[in-house]
């Protein structure tokens, strides 16, 4: 039989130590964690999207993923389709929010690089496809993405609606990453800031 060789007096200071250490570093991942995540999803420009949030009735968050999703809040950004800035509006969708927010006013495409004009339209339109769309987000984020019609079109067929509201199914891999992105991120959000 082997010797056994005694417990150093110390070991109930060393397990203290070791278990302060312990929640120390857990205190500081909790912190670093929450820094880390708040770094992944940041809420750039809250005056505006606060704002407009409120004025079309949208949760600030749900803004907030379109906006990271979109341009992940480069006020520059431009698609490879033309669209422009933080939330990613195209001309033709510039025109038709302008003639319906903005007709008189003297703006132009290329006022869409500033931000507040920017989420201030990007608010409206993502306003008008929650409305049209029954608040389903996301049916409303692929009709931000790939337009009324071709929504519509998906919704009068069975097999990617059950009741010609709501999309069920995505056909285009395009499509079904974007509402994928916009649910994950929203979901994100809402872990992130809603304490």
């Amino acid at each position: 039989m082997a010797d056994r060789k005694p417990l150093p007096r110390n070991l109930p200071k060393l397990l203290a130590v070791l278990l302060a250490l312990f929640l120390l570093g857990a205190a500081l991942f909790a912190v670093f964690q929450k820094r880390i995540e708040r770094w992944e999803y940041p809420q750039h420009y809250p005056e505006y999207v606060t704002y407009y949030a409120d004025k079309y009735g949208i949760d600030p968050l749900m803004l907030y993923a379109f906006i990271r999703t979109e341009s992940n809040f480069d006020p520059m950004a431009e698609s490879d389709a033309g669209a422009r800035g933080l939330m990613q509006i195209t001309e033709v969708t510039f025109d038709w929010i302008k003639s319906n927010i903005a007709p008189t006013e003297p703006l132009t495409f290329d006022d869409l690089y500033d931000p507040e004009t920017n989420i201030r339209f990007g608010s409206y339109f993502v306003s008008y496809c929650l409305l049209r769309y029954q608040d389903d987000l996301p049916t409303a984020a692929a009709a931000y993405h790939s337009g009324w019609g071709t929504v519509d079109e998906l919704l009068a067929q069975a097999e990617y609606s059950a009741d010609g509201q709501t999309l069920d199914h995505y056909p285009y891999p395009q499509m079904r990453r974007y509402v994928q992105k916009i649910t994950h991120s929203y979901q994100r959000y809402q872990e992130i800031y809603q304490e």
